[in-house]
């Protein structure tokens, strides 16, 4: 960021808090000095030891991010703080990394790992932060990372973890497509969760990635509607949108039968009686075998447990019951919602906007529902302009023969206003009343008539518009109106008024024939003048007035002709083109003269004025589509009403048969009778016998838990399961289990003392293969030391075929040709440091000298141990030298430069992911315990098809190690290979487990804490076992 930014934003935000920032030296120019060392302050503490003053400084720049402004320099010194073991400096950390994750992606990739353990915390708060930032990370590469993580999140413990992980799915969806199928399966894990945290994100996530799946609602149906009253305000707002679709498509239509009587009513409306007669009989006959309508008891579930939700504080929870009362409820029960929806009118204007646009539609349809809040509609001085013309909206909707007295005096006050808008809306609804309501049309007319001598042009206007449209009901009747009309057009300059007033007259010139000829003439003198609009119905008055009276009007009609025929716009050229060949006979003009008067002078239906808001209820209440009257990105159309109900069953949920058993006892008594049977108690033979088991799985068990649960726990539980037994019972148990332990001590200790060859013929058995692959390990009775141990031992390599990369062809090389390949032979001068063979091949006749590297390109924490300098290198002479290279547990590439005597070169080591591992010897049971560690994220797991060129344990084997520097772990199962090794710089773990099953099927397991080489290494050993 330049210094000027710097000052810009700092000056913009700290103003007002009275915080400006002075240097020490007022000569120095201290404002702007200031900005040289911008957060430096924060920094410093951030680097700190104390965490008070990281909190402190987290503090500050979470209020920073407040304000508005932007701290993102500060990135790199806060990531470093997401492994501080304060509790409240890692949730501010955590908030910070959401906000600039997505910028800062290279950085925040960085502290990848890290973000990987935060998932394990202890703490929900942190766990569910860890994934909020992974998942804000907008990067391809770490999208397996991302549903890994997601599916640890859904199992989790802490609802709250589960609702995040609810919340990263849409996330991970909008990064990643592909991943949908996987994301559905987590999705329909989260359905099934029973708490309300949990519900509404999980319904959002559903309406982002699959909202056509309805099938995963079946199940869960009457949970959600159960549960809807204990949700969270934002959940309520998305599971009743979410569950208006799912009716329209499961339930009925609760006013079918309605529907179908109307539909009845307008065919004998409309109907001939031929026709009548013909389609009695049909509609008789469908009418019996359609059954009397009743309401699926869903259907009824749902409307019964969003009614409550109508008191709701939240408006946005109240609006979406309200429409889906509208769009699911039967007609009778539908008025509830107009009390709950006046409510809201009370709210701010925002929610009023967004409430009255809704109430204009439903109004048009359901309009005694809102009658007797008339008055609540009523327009108040204070309200804006939109909102005025929402409420004129409704009033006129509403207004029928019994209110429109009261409506209309309301009319008169607004038109009154200073508000010039409103005023010209309500002019508009007069005209509406008027349409609608016969009986009132001549006194609104007459109304809009006083209106004509209002100083204001606007309402004048407006009039003169609504007045036209009136007009062309009953011409004949007002021919007066007209002349008076005809008289404005020296007063009136808006070109739509104009207009209006000059097709009136040429509509009407019959009535008026003295004047119409007199006010062309007028508009003939100002036509250059007058806008578009106006000159092209000064064309019409004029063909129309020399098709009805050519003796006065035929020499204006050519003149007008003549003035258009150079006007400056071509629409009004072509009109008196086309005017003029179609009126003016001439030898040349067709056919269409002859009918000219029919064209001109036809009928025209007088227009209807119709609310803006007839047609809006196709779109779901509520929603921003029906908000803007156009389909927005993501609308889901309301689906109509099914013609037969679909199967109700499927929202049937199976009941654990345990769950029927209601008393506790019985229960009891079924679980405890195969332990303490009759036979137990008789014999006791076979009761020493059952005890012995018994025993040891309580020691498997005590072995497995670790240092939580020790041998004190497991006796505790055996005193509770066997109370009923004797005190003498119990020694005996604990004398045997002794017993038991001995023996295998003394084994292991023998095992341990044992130098020599190994005199049992099945241990060999069980380690040969082990051996045959890893010709480098020592003999095996030397090793066994190591089985109790708890640190894996690295071991000789393993050898398998050697692949050779190119790293300087000789045509590039100009003679000089560079091959390298991975040794697999750990580095001596450092053993975090890969060994890379590097083969020079001197092609050309003269002698290559100074062959060095030099200038490396490394990424942060990468490292080159470079080689001894070739001094000369013989025509035809190839020679080898080993480098190391730390590559940072990473597959990026190590850039450099290969200099000789008189040229340099580029040159790129880049790692397969298999070459950044050591062999590691390790037992079976150390393997258990260790893969026992490196569960959930660490885990990936892929299902593959082995060719049958990869069949038997040798090739296995082979193209196993070939893909991976591994060794093969002794293995008990026939159908499983397991593989061991650490990485080389951090010595994470690496553990591969291969598992054939029926016929060419195989499961490849991969564990370790490093998931991007986990993932990566999956990839690399598929490949290298099915191609």
């Amino acid at each position: 960021m330049s210094t000027s930014q710097a000052y810009n934003e700092e000056k913009g935000g700290s103003s007002s808090l009275g915080e400006p920032e002075y240097g020490h030296d007022p000569a120095s120019g201290g404002i702007f000095s200031s900005d040289y060392k911008r957060h430096d302050d924060l920094k410093e503490m951030l680097d700190s030891n104390k965490d008070s003053l990281k909190l402190e400084a987290m503090k500050r720049i979470v209020a920073m991010i407040a304000r508005g402004k932007n701290a993102s320099d500060l990135f790199p010194a806060v990531v470093k703080n997401v492994a501080c073991k304060n509790i409240e400096v890692k949730k501010l950390v955590y908030v910070y990394l959401v906000r600039y994750a997505e910028e800062q992606q290279d950085l925040a990739l960085l502290s990848i790992s890290t973000f990987q353990r935060g998932l394990k915390d202890p703490n929900q708060l942190i766990r569910a932060s860890a994934l909020r930032v992974l998942s804000s990370i907008r990067v391809p590469i770490i999208v397996p990372i991302m549903m890994l993580a997601i599916k640890e999140a859904a199992s989790d413990m802490s609802p709250y973890v589960r609702k995040t992980a609810a919340h990263a799915i849409p996330k991970l969806y909008s990064l990643d497509s592909d991943q949908k199928d996987q994301l559905i399966e987590v999705i329909e894990k989260l359905l099934a969760d029973k708490t309300t945290l949990v519900a509404g994100s999980v319904v959002m996530a559903f309406e982002e990635v699959c909202p056509e799946r309805i099938d995963l609602i079946h199940k869960n149906y009457r949970k959600l509607c159960n549960l809807l009253i204990d949700v969270e305000e934002w959940g309520q707002v998305v599971i009743i949108n979410m569950l208006t679709r799912y009716a329209r498509t499961q339930f009925l239509s609760p006013n079918q039968n309605e529907s179908l009587l109307e539909e009845n009513a307008e065919k004998a409306f409309y109907g001939s009686d031929e026709e009548d007669a013909k389609d009695d009989k049909t509609e008789a006959a469908s009418l019996v075998k359609r059954k009397p309508y009743v309401m699926d008891p869903d259907h009824r579930l749902l409307l019964r447990n969003t009614k409550p939700l109508l008191q709701s504080r939240n408006a946005a929870v109240v609006m979406a019951v309200a429409q889906l009362y509208f769009h699911l409820a039967p007609k009778a029960e539908v008025g509830v919602i107009a009390k709950a929806l006046v409510r809201l009118l009370r709210s701010h204007s925002e929610v009023q906007y967004v409430v009255l646009q809704n109430v204009a539609t439903m109004s048009i349809k359901r309009r005694g529902m809102f009658e007797p809040y008339l008055k609540s509609f009523y327009i108040r001085s204070t309200d804006p302009t939109q909102i005025k013309i929402l409420k004129l909206e409704v009033l006129t909707n509403l207004a029928n023969e019994t209110n429109i007295s009261t409506i209309l005096r309301e009319f008169q006050t607004y038109i009154r206003s200073m508000d010039k808008d409103f005023v010209a809306a309500t002019i508009q609804a007069i005209g509406r009343c008027a349409t609608n309501i016969g009986k009132v049309r001549d006194t609104c007319l007459n109304g809009l008539v006083q209106l004509l001598s209002n100083r204001d042009e606007l309402v004048v206007a407006e009039s003169v518009v609504v007045i036209k449209k009136l007009l062309q009901m009953q011409p004949s009747q007002h021919s007066e109106i007209i002349k008076h009309m005809a008289k404005l057009t020296d007063n009136i300059q808006v070109p739509m008024a104009r207009a209006s007033i000059l097709w009136l007259i040429g509509e009407y010139c019959e009535h008026v024939p003295k004047i119409a000829p007199d006010v062309l003439r007028k508009m003939a003198k100002s036509f250059t003048n007058e806008e578009d609009i106006v000159k092209l119905q000064v064309i019409n008055l004029a063909a129309k007035l020399y098709l009805t009276n050519s003796k006065q009007s035929k020499l204006l009609t050519q003149y007008v002709l003549n003035l258009a025929k150079y006007d400056q716009n071509y629409d009004i050229r072509d009109r008196a083109r086309f005017i003029r060949q179609l009126i003016v006979p001439t030898e040349k003009s067709g056919a269409l003269n002859k009918y000219a008067k029919k064209l001109f002078l036809a009928q025209k239906p007088a227009p209807i004025l119709e609310s803006s808001f007839k047609d809006r209820d196709h779109f779901q209440l509520g929603s921003l589509s029906h908000l803007l009257n156009a389909k927005a990105v993501g609308y889901q159309e309301l689906p109509d009403w099914p013609d037969e109900a679909p199967d109700p069953s499927v929202r049937n949920v199976e009941v654990p048969e345990w769950t029927k058993c209601t008393s506790r006892e019985k229960r009891k008594e079924k679980v405890e009778k195969p332990f303490y049977s009759d036979s137990e108690g008789e014999s006791g033979p076979t009761e020493s016998a059952d005890s012995e088991p018994e025993s040891v799985s309580e020691s498997e068990s005590e072995s497995s838990s670790g240092t939580e649960s020790g041998s004190g726990s497991g006796s505790e539980e055996e005193e509770e399961e066997s109370g009923d037994q004797s005190e003498e019972e119990k020694k005996k148990k604990k004398k045997k289990k002794k017993e038991k332990e001995l023996p295998r001590k003394a084994s292991l200790e023998s095992m341990g003392s044992n130098t020599g060859a190994s005199s049992d013929p099945n241990r060999d058995q069980r380690h040969g293969d082990f051996c045959f692959i890893c010709p480098g390990i020592l003999p095996l009775p030397s090793l066994y030391p190591h089985l109790i141990s708890s640190v894996p031992q690295v071991i000789s390599p393993v050898f398998s075929s050697v692949k050779t990369y190119e790293l300087l062809h000789r045509m590039t090389g100009e003679g000089l040709s560079v091959e390298y390949y991975f040794s697999r032979q750990p580095f001596a001068p450092d053993p975090h440091m890969v060994a890379v063979q590097i083969q020079f091949s001197n092609n050309t006749d003269s002698e290559v000298k100074n062959v060095r590297i030099s200038e490396p390109k490394l990424l942060s924490g990468m490292r080159v141990q470079e080689f001894k300098e070739i001094e000369s290198l013989a025509p035809g002479e190839t020679t080898s030298v080993v480098m190391g290279i730390d590559f940072c547990d990473s597959t990026q590439a190590a850039n450099f430069q290969l200099c000789t005597h008189t040229r340099q070169f580029y040159g790129a080591i880049q790692p397969p992911v298999g070459e950044l591992m050591a062999p590691v010897f390790m037992s079976e049971n150390e393997f258990k315990k260790e893969q026992g560690k490196l569960t959930g994220m660490s885990e990936i797991t892929e299902k593959l098809t082995l060719p049958e060129t990869c069949q038997s344990d040798h090739t296995i084997v082979q193209r196993v190690t070939s893909a991976a520097n591994v060794s093969r772990v002794p293995c008990g199962a026939d159908n499983e290979y397991r593989f061991a090794a650490k990485t080389v710089t951090s010595g994470s773990l690496v553990l591969i487990t291969l598992e054939k099953k029926e016929g060419a099927l195989a499961q490849l397991t991969v564990n370790s804490e490093k998931m991007v080489i986990g993932t990566m290494l999956v990839k690399d050993i598929i490949q290298a076992l099915t191609q």
